[in-house]
């Protein structure tokens, strides 16, 4: 894959996981759980300015994430906390999409042996902060 379809995927699961995280500490009502969700929102900002500015580098812009996909997200956390709130599913739901985005970031990284080192190093990145994510998670369950 080139570097332009990386850096999409990124920016893609970057800002899908700010959405789940700002739809998720709506759910909460534990100080500490939103805090700890405000600093992963943070860690994610900061991820999407690295991928921004390669963006800009390149002279390109990301593509909009597909609303269906956008819809399916909001929808899968309304459903799945529709009877329960608690930190414990909460995390569950985060963790589980944080593993989607490890699973999918591997496969990038696999997949694209031809890709610039600057969007290698961008896209560990990425994958680092959603493993951390899913650590700082579990004393959540």
């Amino acid at each position: 894959m080139d570097d332009l379809t990386i850096l999409n995927e990124i920016h893609k699961g970057v800002t899908m996981g700010m959405s789940s995280l700002e739809e998720v500490s709506k759910k909460s009502s534990d100080p500490n759980f939103r805090d700890e969700l405000s600093t992963q929102f943070q860690t994610y900002q900061t991820t999407l300015n690295k991928v921004n500015e390669e963006f800009s580098n390149i002279g390109e812009i990301p593509d909009d994430t597909p609303i269906n996909q956008k819809i399916m997200g909001w929808t899968g956390i309304q459903m799945n906390t529709m009877n329960d709130t608690s930190n414990t599913k909460l995390s569950e739901l985060l963790i589980q999409g944080y593993d989607m985005g490890v699973i999918k970031g591997f496969k990038l990284l696999n997949q694209s042996p031809e890709a610039s080192q600057n969007v290698k190093d961008i896209l560990n990145g990425f994958i680092r902060l959603q493993e951390n994510n899913i650590n700082r998670l579990k004393k959540f369950l």
